[in-house]
């Protein structure tokens, strides 16, 4: 039977507002996040473009069409193509392309052609096109350090980077030992950014970029320097405007001295395009962009990396709980000898949770499920089930009457008869 998300209920608090944080950092996060808010991605429509934008796309055709034989190994018939979009010819891919080369230079013409030549002479001496069928031996890295993950809530492809597993020398010297391996690591990162890129349509009024989040926890900066650099070289020369959203998490409370030294040399745009969040409201951030059923578990969501292979995630529905509060979430209908499977999480926990079961017939006992205890930050979602002997409902408590802070949650859950199962 269908059942609808029940909605919580709520027993009576006191509210109580977060203390504050380091006041750069915060006044930093407030400005990222309203920027990001206003942030308006290309559509790539022709009708949305200025007439100026316009005739600088049909110059830089015109531009390529002239230059096709230094990029064609056969001049009688060029062809010019890059993420498998041929750029001659008329396909409607390639304006979303160009338009890509000319966005990031301004709708300057000259720029954008001497952008594109050099990305294309690039991919040609990295070998990129074939860069997915290699093996690299990176697969300790992989869903780690750099991998993709999921959709956003607008359908952008998800990509993940987190770099403080190189806070361990061991794992450091492997990786970055000495030039050679650095090169291989340049070559699995690009690798990793080429596989986001196949997800991307390249079709007007399609997704046509990537969000990026970057978790800063534990990050080496110094001993990262130089492939950081690298990794940024390249992204900004051979792929421009492919993020729509760059999304920082687990922020050091020294970042918004950093930001400030390099914020002079981006531009607005992609300023815009950048949110930050702290280690304690990573889950809250994130929620805002990505349905909790699509973020992973270490940053607050419900996915593992192994649900991907089952199809697209059973969606979940998203709650609060305010500092000081408590909240029962209660799940009717359940009858007898049908088994209930939930799924519930809250972005940095500290708080205490528990589950029972209770039956509708008088005189009957109530049943602890989950005996009620204290759940602390880094703990996984929890995923349970309890099998009835009879009908009742099951009543998730989840108590954050002893701190402060407001908490960002989500849940889902299905009811298996015993002779079918039904999500709920």
């Amino acid at each position: 039977m269908d059942m609808q998300s029940p909605a919580p209920t709520h027993s009576p608090s006191s509210q109580s507002e977060e203390a504050p944080a380091k006041k750069g950092l915060k006044a930093l996060m407030d400005a990222t996040l309203r920027s990001s808010s206003s942030f308006k991605e290309d559509s790539y429509l022709s009708s949305t473009l200025k007439d100026s934008e316009k005739k600088a796309l049909e110059d830089f055709k015109s531009r390529l069409h002239k230059s096709a034989d230094r990029f064609s190994v056969d001049s009688k018939a060029p062809h010019v193509s890059v993420w498998g979009v041929p750029l001659l010819g008329g396909d409607e891919r390639a304006d979303v392309v160009l338009l890509k080369f000319l966005r990031a230079r301004d709708f300057r013409v000259q720029d954008a052609m001497a952008m594109l030549e050099k990305c294309l002479d690039w991919r040609k001496e990295f070998k990129t096109d074939g860069i997915l069928d290699e093996d690299l031996g990176f697969k300790e890295l992989e869903g780690v350090v750099a991998y993709m993950h999921s959709y956003d809530k607008e359908g952008h492809p998800v990509c993940y980077n987190a770099y403080g597993v190189f806070k361990d020398k061991e794992m450091y010297d492997k990786v970055f030992g000495d030039e050679e391996k650095l090169k291989r690591f340049l070559r699995w990162r690009v690798q990793v950014l080429e596989r986001g890129i196949n997800l991307l349509h390249f079709k007007p009024g399609g997704v046509n970029s990537m969000i990026q989040v970057t978790d800063l926890k534990n990050m080496p900066k110094r001993e990262l320097r130089v492939a950081s650099s690298q990794i940024l070289s390249l992204f900004q020369d051979n792929y421009p405007e492919m993020v729509a959203r760059k999304i920082f998490v687990n922020v050091p409370w020294y970042f918004s001295m950093i930001y400030s030294m390099f914020s002079p040399f981006l531009t607005q745009r992609t300023k815009s395009k950048f949110v930050i969040a702290r280690e304690n409201n990573v889950a809250e951030t994130l929620y805002k962009f990505i349905r909790p059923e699509n973020v992973p578990v270490q940053y607050g969501g419900l996915s593992r990396s192994e649900d991907l292979q089952a199809g697209p995630a059973k969606p979940a529905s998203e709650f609060s709980i305010k500092g000081g509060e408590k909240v029962h979430l209660e799940i009717e209908g359940i009858e007898g000898g049908a088994t209930i499977v939930w799924d519930l999480v809250v972005g940095g926990w500290e708080l205490e949770y528990g589950a029972e079961f209770v039956p509708n017939a008088e005189g009957s006992y109530t049943i602890a499920v989950e005996k009620c205890r204290k759940m602390v930050a880094g703990d996984g979602p929890i995923h349970n089930s309890f099998a009835a002997k009879e009908h009742g409902k099951l009543v998730l408590s989840i108590d954050n009457s002893l701190s402060r802070r407001k908490k960002v949650a989500a849940y889902r859950y299905l009811v298996r008869r015993s002779s079918s199962s039904v999500p709920a």
